[in-house]
């Protein structure tokens, strides 16, 4: 956690705005973590007493109904911010697609922390304002879009997402390998397997996108893929 300096999502994370000072005692009170594929950091309803930046790897956000039913309802990407300050309780279960690596801080700590930090409380207003903004998104795509639609909005959306890892926002990407095979993509997007592995196949064969294997994509014309989305 001395390594700040060094981090790759350092400019991009809510820590951003902290001069070297800060940063020391923000070190102080948190760990980095590794967290295995298919282990959960946090789960819905329990006490909330974690909060993280995300430095590698994605995450899923998932809540449940009462008969055990689980909805993926977000993503969770390099240079996020998850948990809860100022809450009690989580209100999603927080689960790691990949192995992921985390920046973690006791949520009574880093609450401390925040309210003699204006600066930090920003960036972490700025950040929850933006997740607003793409869980309404989210919303209307689980919502009313097409599974065509779903499926192009969803390989826009990765391209972007899964740019190289540095400190400063860079320009998509034309060519990604996905982070989780198509039945968690069918699960993300509340379609079947069936479905999705057909819209990719419609997709190549359009020219929108080539598939070289199971896991990477190559958008080909991402103006007719914005279209398609």
């Amino acid at each position: 956690m001395n390594q700040c300096s060094a981090c790759l999502i350092r400019n991009r994370a809510i820590c951003a705005d902290l001069d070297a000072s800060e940063l020391d005692a923000l070190n102080k009170i948190g760990h980095q973590q590794q967290i295995e594929r298919g282990r959960s950091l946090m789960w819905e309803g329990e006490d909330a007493h974690l909060v993280a930046n995300v430095i590698d790897g994605v995450m899923k956000l998932t809540s449940s109904l009462e008969d055990g039913r689980e909805q993926i309802v977000g993503l969770v990407y390099p240079s996020d911010f998850i948990g809860r300050p100022y809450g009690t309780t989580s209100a999603q279960t927080v689960t790691a697609i990949t192995d992921t690596k985390l920046c973690v801080f006791p949520r009574s700590a880093f609450d401390d922390f925040a309210k003699s930090h204006p600066r930090l409380e920003h960036k972490l207003l700025d950040k929850t304002l933006s997740e607003l903004d793409r869980a309404r998104q989210w919303m209307l795509l689980l919502g009313r879009k097409s599974a065509s639609e779903k499926i192009a909005s969803f390989l826009l959306e990765m391209s972007e997402r899964l740019a190289e890892k540095g400190c400063t926002d860079i320009p998509a990407r034309s060519s990604f390998e996905l982070p989780f095979g198509r039945q968690q993509v069918a699960d993300i997007l509340g379609l079947t397997i069936e479905t999705v592995s057909r819209q990719f196949t419609r997709l190549k064969k359009q020219g929108l996108i080539d598939l070289p294997d199971r896991r990477t994509v190559v958008i080909l014309d991402r103006e007719a893929l914005a279209v398609e989305a």
